[in-house]
């Protein structure tokens, strides 16, 4: 069992919040966190998986079910299997509010999970639960083999190259011909692979909505519209640029990231350190990997951007609070990194007082009177 970072947090929220939501991609671990903090509370537990049929019969009468079983904890999984549920959940939670009712886990975001917010809004709690990030798997795993296997428990702790591949395919497949369409991307199979393939090879840069139109023969509106769907469903990120109170012409579209390395590497056929070293993708799937690793740590407490103009001035990662930027990160695949003109001017536009540039290895250092360079894994324990 390796311990996850949210589970404090999560027993402190079910045990104020009639209803908490774990959300969060399939197969990253949602069903067992649930049943660990389920025992931190005093209820009696009742746990059912939307997805198995004798479970779901159980509810064919969902008010007699929920009323014969009041004094319980029910775990409700895969719950957006069965949204017209909310309602009811609303109703029974109205009638006896108490702490801890309901715990239930969904695979996708509130706003794909039809009628969630709306029906339990006050009620519930949602929290997001991601792959294993670096700080959960400190000590079992280095730094190389979690970015190259990625954070889901089953290819992260697969035995050797063979089986992460074959655990990894069936993921994708499953996602492409069946999860994807249950939660309503209904469009052609090839066409969704094809989508988080090309996601895939233009990780970590400006998204180009008009080559992605061309590549996929759709619109650009069609577009913006599947890729928030993958957005909502926690395959990709968008990483939206800072401007805000800076007077410069600044580039207006969004960043795009593969948000698990491991997915990453398998979409572009990578298997081992040895064959990303010789990639041209190296650089940006570092630079991703890190963007996930801080912003899964640091969770509600920054927004993250990423700032660039058309006079050059660029930076990887921007922390703010209140909208003011607080940390400005540079992400670098190097022991030696050099500070550039771009960094400086990103930096002085900013007027960020807490910058790094973040490696792989390097020690801990400052290289300029307000710019420290240090590891991923020294950044992540000491400054954030």
């Amino acid at each position: 069992m390796i311990n996850r970072l949210k589970t404090k947090n999560l027993i402190e929220i079910l045990n104020y919040f009639p209803v908490l939501g774990i959300v969060g991609p399939r197969q990253v671990g949602k069903t067992t966190l649930a049943k660990v903090i389920s025992k931190e509370i005093e209820r009696e537990v009742l746990y059912l998986d939307l997805e198995n049929p004798s479970d779901l019969s159980k509810l064919t009468d969902p008010v007699l079910f929920f009323s014969n079983n009041e004094d319980k904890c029910i775990i409700l999984d895969e719950v957006q299997r069965k949204p017209d549920l909310f309602p009811v959940l609303r109703s029974m939670i109205d009638q006896n509010r108490v702490a801890g009712r309901f715990l239930i886990l969904g695979s996708a975001s509130p706003d794909l999970i039809r009628d969630s917010s709306e029906s339990l809004a006050g009620r519930i709690a949602y929290e997001e639960l991601c792959p294993m990030n670096l700080m959960e798997v400190s000590g079992l795993k280095s730094v190389e083999e979690h970015w190259i296997s990625g954070g889901y428990p089953d290819a992260m702790l697969a035995p050797n190259n063979k089986i992460r591949k074959v655990w990894l395919q069936n993921f994708i497949q499953t996602y492409v011909e069946r999860d994807l369409p249950l939660l309503g991307l209904n469009i052609d199979r090839a066409i969704i692979k094809k989508l988080w393939t090309m996601i895939a090879h233009i990780n970590g840069n400006v998204l180009n909505m008009s080559n992605l139109s061309k590549s996929l023969e759709l619109t650009s509106t069609t577009i913006k519209k599947y890729l928030s769907f993958l957005e909502q469903a926690f395959l990709i990120r968008q990483l939206q640029p800072y401007s805000v109170n800076i007077k410069k012409r600044l580039v207006k579209s969004p960043k795009i990231y593969v948000r698990d390395s491991g997915i990453l590497h398998h979409l572009i056929g990578i298997e081992d350190l040895n064959s990303l070293s010789g990639n041209p993708i190296l650089g940006n799937s570092w630079e991703s990997y890190v963007v996930e690793q801080i912003i899964q740590i640091t969770g509600n407490d920054y927004v993250p951007y990423f700032y660039r103009t058309h006079e050059g001035a660029e930076c990887d990662l921007v922390l703010t609070k209140s909208g003011i930027p607080v940390y400005g990160i540079e992400i670098k695949y190097t022991s030696s990194p050099k500070i550039t003109k771009g960094l400086r001017n990103a930096f002085e536009d900013l007027k960020t007082k807490k910058n790094f540039i973040i490696t792989p290895k390097s020690d801990d250092y400052f290289i300029d009177k307000e710019i420290r360079v240090c590891s991923l894994g020294t950044f992540l324990e000491e400054y954030i």
